[in-house]
């Protein structure tokens, strides 16, 4: 994974949030490394079809928003 340092990052802030009880946060931050170990495996495997300036907006509930697509 050429990405590493993100997956580190998030590991740190991980780190510190449960070292100041910030259970919470801790537990959104593992989510957040599952999705980025995820979305970056997926990228490296050549799966992204979204250009490097492109994104999928979402709604609050996390569903992907058609914004206007049929």
């Amino acid at each position: 994974m050429t990405n590493d340092w993100m997956i580190d990052v998030l590991t740190d802030l991980r780190k510190f949030a449960t070292k100041q009880a910030m259970p919470d946060l801790a537990e959104h931050l593992d989510d957040a490394i599952l999705i980025a170990a995820t979305e970056l495996r997926a990228i490296e495997a050549g799966q992204n079809i979204l250009g490097p300036d492109e994104y999928q907006s979402r709604d609050l509930s996390g569903a992907i928003a058609d914004n206007g697509i049929p």
